[in-house]
């Protein structure tokens, strides 16, 4: 199967739709650096957007002030949380435990 060829309208199109989906994963990152949402809030916001759903578990607990590479790869080894894992494949029992451990519910 040969790769479709793609003009350059078609190029920039997905360069634009590239850039806009990693601003949008920047913001809630930041976001939650700055304490201005708790995980829980991110969770259910990742749910509702198919772009943040397709940032990874590890990127999204490493955005979390006090927590490192080794604190979020024990944390998620803790719930069963494979290390590449996207938010849109957790289930609700992972989900309910992230929350717990950041004392939400």
């Amino acid at each position: 199967m040969a790769i479709p060829k793609r003009d350059e309208s078609q190029l920039a199109s997905a360069r634009e739709a590239a850039t806009a989906a990693r601003r949008k994963r920047a913001e809630l990152k930041a976001m939650l650096s700055r304490g201005d949402i708790s995980l829980g809030e991110a969770l259910s916001r990742a749910a509702g957007d198919r772009v943040l759903a397709n940032m990874k578990v590890s990127e999204l607990l490493r955005a979390l002030p006090r927590i490192g590479d080794r604190r979020a790869s024990a944390l998620m080894e803790s719930l069963t949380i494979a290390p590449n894992r996207r938010i849109r494949g957790l289930g609700r029992l992972q989900v309910a435990g992230l929350k717990a451990e950041f004392g939400e519910r």
